[in-house]
């Protein structure tokens, strides 16, 4: 068997064998069957329904065949029949997909069940599903319960939250592809008690591992309504569920797919909407924290071992400080309030010692808040930022600290000859160099071939062999690495982290782009344009990424998009902006509190049972979010902020490092394990192709490639759409169709002035520790003014030369020679045809016989040649030595042997 530091050892995220599940009521217990696919492995959960406020649960840990699933079912049904005075039986209630969690407000527990789903993307052999639709039902029985009149209230608040929008579940989503396909610590130990039979054993065969790592449940959002039962269930009934958005696109490169995916997942620490949470709490958890992943990976090769994946992590979250807004008087934009004097930058600390944990260093700050205003409001908070930043880098090595970039883009936008776009891929650049990108595979060869690499991509080169040789050092790396990972996170910020927070992040993640398709082997730089197919694909998720967001944190749609940075957004979305920006101003105004309450209830902020006060009742909810000042680290250095053994290990995340699992198990041909391949392509039943290969979601060529684009079907080919196109009617820079967007929302367009009221002087931003370069404006596409000439045939039809690129020209004298003499040869070497009588010819007969040793072969037979007994014998005794043994040496060849070894010949 290979060794666990073998480079053949693989690891794949685990896949949960109960995909379906079935809900059965007795009058004293429900039964839930779980199944996979194919229905040939089962497990069962017994709910004991007699309790009216305590959850008695029963997972037997017991996995039944078909057979014995439908005897246990056929006993419980006769053990339950009707009688005569009770017509209560046994009987299938709910047919659902897994299972949310359990919760209880005043009466009894309600367990939730997801009951529709929808595929909404495809990594490797995992689907990624968002919940469609949810049902609630209530444990125990109507006999024993015991009703309370605010139940009805509570349960009508927890459903407000609509399950049904942009919640998420497949493998454990909470974490990150690399962190997901790194080794666990546990590793050695583990897979030297697998059973010889149960790994794969043939020789030179990969082995694989399917690991079920602990969660970040930091981004579980159902991590409360799994805690009575978490500890009981088998691993296969937890479904870990997080909130946010997934989109994913196919860059079709002339018939060859690669998936373009963006995750968000959403914190469900100090969760909440705008106005009601904003800055962070004592443990550091900051307001609209968002881990945005964007995936960039073959699609023709499934699965994790063979395929080639690559990622870019990066992140938003609000200024982490003690500050809010006054809301108590209607205006739109409240006064900013520093509710707390932090003179040691604890909250910061915290803050970003989270950070370096889960992503090593260096720590990119980039921060949008503006800085110069008529009349002081966001230039508050940008003080307060680089005081706590200046004060915690002083106690870190000058490699880790954390880095810093201010950069006012609402008065740069203002500006008549800016180039916001510019300066975001000026930093972008430098951001990304020395952050890195994760990649599952080597360096492809072809990047020998090519010219030698950019300075940026150089310095990443040899960075990370570095850092490599230190993770080797230390101990605790696992197998011989062969794939470059991601060490540090940009984090990208304004007020609200919205709008200008997503056009940055849009930034970040088109550079990222271009690294990750070079990593891949399709460009041969890394660098792709603004207008070409696959960007205005990226700009579309990141629109679609930017709408959700702030639907869910804001209460409206994006007002600023990034058109509007651009300077190409249509004057007709000036309309679109004010209703934007009302739908904003009344969420924030009427709504959020009932929001904000439903959030609480849901996440289990508040718990019905530990308040004599309705939680409709009470005026603010600061006392649960904010925590108590006192329960803080108080022991700990005001220098010394970082976790003690964390910075041995940077610039590796630490979470990483220590990362350890709850279960590995091998995928092997006996099912130890789902197979991946099975689930995925599901041979036992009838399927769809196009539902299979997933050729709904968006498509390069297909929704962004303009129709008279000739025949450069790129998608990194810059081109301008003329015409009119949807919601672009007048702009002169014609961009691509929307992509339907995977929240259910329709998107809208912006306008390019912004309503900042600061001073438009033009100053340096502040940027530290160092400064992007912005005098190369790459991204500045020149305007085409738009052609008043008609119609014309050569339009219509172009010539040969524009088309494949060359012309029809007669052939050459030399070349008609020897067509002639080919052609002679098939006329001597026919045989004579028939003449009407009377009429005769003379032919020539030419025998043409093929040069080879077997002249009676052909290319519908072939005859095996004959093979004497003593070169049988030869090729016998030679297999025999390779899979039995040599056979005994000669004694005159060893004596041969001993005098050569004891030098005496």
């Amino acid at each position: 068997m290979s060794s666990p530091c073998s480079p053949k050892t693989k690891f794949t995220p685990f896949i949960s064998s109960i995909q379906k599940m079935a809900l059965y009521e007795t009058k004293a217990r429900i039964f839930l069957v779980g199944s996979n696919n194919t229905q040939t492995k089962f497990r069962v959960l017994k709910i004991d329904r007699t309790e009216p406020k305590t959850l008695v649960v029963i997972d037997d840990h017991v996995e039944y065949s078909h057979q014995e699933i439908r005897d246990l079912l056929s006993m419980i049904d006769m053990g339950n029949r009707p009688r005569p005075r009770n017509n209560l039986g046994f009987s299938k209630t709910v047919s659902a997909f897994g299972i949310v969690g359990f919760v209880r407000f005043l009466e009894g527990y309600y367990i939730v069940l997801i009951t529709k789903r929808r595929r909404i993307a495809v990594i490797g052999y995992h689907t990624i599903y968002k919940i469609e639709d949810t049902t609630m039902v209530y444990i125990p029985n109507e006999s024993v319960r015991i009703h309370h009149p605010d139940e009805a209230r509570y349960v009508k608040l927890f459903q407000s939250v609509d399950l049904s929008s942009n919640f998420y579940f497949s493998y454990d989503l909470s974490h990150t592809l690399q962190y997901n396909l790194s080794p666990p610590k546990e590793i050695r130990s583990t897979f030297e008690g697998i059973p010889q039979e149960s790994a794969l054993t043939e020789p030179g065969s990969n082995v694989v591992l399917g690991v079920k790592a602990h969660p970040n449940y930091k981004f579980v959002w159902n991590s409360f309504l799994l805690k009575p039962v978490e500890s009981v269930f088998h691993a296969d009934w937890i479904l870990f569920v997080i909130h946010g958005f997934v989109g994913q696109s196919n860059i079709s490169l002339f018939g060859k797919s690669l998936y373009l995916t963006l995750i968000a997942r959403r914190s469900n620490k100090f969760a909440g909407t705008r106005f009601l949470k904003r800055g962070a709490n004592y443990e550091g958890d900051v307001a609209n924290e968002v881990e945005t992943e964007q995936m960039v990976h073959d699609a023709s090769v499934s699965g994790f071992q063979q395929g080639r994946y690559t990622s870019y992590v990066q992140l938003r979250g609000s200024v982490p400080t003690h500050w809010s807004q006054d809301i108590s008087k209607m205006v739109p934009k409240p006064p900013i309030l520093l509710d707390l004097s932090d003179a040691f930058s604890q909250t910061a600390a915290e803050h970003f010692n989270q950070l370096l944990r889960r992503y090593g260093s260096p720590v990119i700050v980039l921060n949008l808040v503006k800085k110069r205003e008529k009349k002081r409001h966001e230039g508050l908070l940008t003080e307060e930022y680089l005081k706590d930043i200046t004060y915690l880098n002083q106690f870190l090595p000058p490699m880790h600290q954390i880095q810093y970039i201010g950069f006012d883009m609402a008065r740069l936008n203002k500006l008549k000859e800016a180039n916001v776009m510019s300066r975001l891929a000026d930093i972008a650049s430098i951001a990304v160099s020395r952050t890195g990108i994760f990649r599952s595979f080597p360096p492809l060869h072809v990047h020998r071939l090519w010219p030698t690499q950019s300075k940026p991509e150089e310095e990443m080169e040899s960075k990370f062999r570095d850092y490599f040789q230190q993770l080797q050092n230390s101990g605790l790396y696992v197998g011989r690495q062969t794939h470059r990972r991601q060490v540090g996170v940009t984090r990208v910020n304004c007020v609200d982290c919205l709008d200008r927070t997503n056009t940055a992040q849009f930034a970040l993640g088109r550079c990222a782009l271009a690294y990750q398709l070079y990593a891949l082997g399709v460009v041969s730089t890394p660098h792709v344009e603004f207008d070409s197919d696959c960007v205005r694909m990226l700009e579309e998720l990141y629109e679609d990424h930017g709408d959700t967001l702030a639907l869910q944190y804001g209460g409206s749609q994006l007002v600023h998009r990034i058109k509007s940075y651009r300077r190409i957004a249509p004057w007709t979305s000036q309309g679109n902006d004010i209703m934007q920006s009302l739908s904003r101003y009344y969420s924030n105004t009427f709504s959020d509190a009932d929001k904000q309450n439903a959030i609480n209830l849901f996440l289990g902020v508040f718990n019905p049972q530990d308040s004599r006060i309705p939680i409709w009742e009470q005026q603010s909810d600061a006392h649960l979010h904010r925590g108590n000042p006192f329960n803080l680290k108080m022991a700990m250095s005001y220098t010394q902020w970082w976790d003690a053994n964390m910075l041995r290990y940077l610039p590796l995340p630490y979470d990483e490092v220590i990362k350890s699992c709850s279960s590995i198990v091998p995928v092997s041909p006996l099912e130890v394990m789902v197979d991946g391949y099975y689930e995925f392509y599901r041979p036992f039943e009838f399927t769809v192709v196009s539902d299979l290969f997933g050729v709904t979601i968006s498509h390069s060529v297909r929704d962004f490639m303009p129709n008279n684009c000739g025949t450069d079907f790129s998608p990194f080919a810059v081109r301008v759409r003329p015409g009119k196109r949807r919601e672009e009617l007048s702009s002169k820079n014609a961009l691509a169709l929307r992509n339907p967007s995977l929240t259910g929302q329709s998107s809208t367009s912006s306008t390019a002035s912004g309503t900042s009221t600061e001073s438009e002087d033009s100053s340096d931003d502040e940027i530290k520790p160092f400064q992007p370069k912005s005098e190369e404006k790459a991204d500045k596409i020149p305007e085409k003014k738009p052609s008043s000439e008609g119609l014309t045939f050569a339009a219509l039809l172009p010539s040969m030369k524009e088309v494949y690129g060359t012309d029809i020209h007669p052939p050459h004298r030399n070349d008609i020679g020897i067509y002639r003499k080919y052609a002679n040869m098939a006329i001597s070497s026919c045989i004579q045809p028939d003449l009407p009588s009377g009429k005769t010819a003379t032919y020539k007969r030419l025998m043409l016989v093929q040069q080879s040793a077997f002249t009676i072969d052909n290319t519908l037979q072939v005859t095996t040649p004959f093979v004497g007994k003593s070169s049988l014998d030869v090729y016998f005794n030679y297999c025999f030595k390779g899979r039995k043994c040599p056979l005994s040496i000669n004694p005159s060849d060893l004596n041969l042997y001993r005098r050569y070894a004891s030098g005496k010949t």
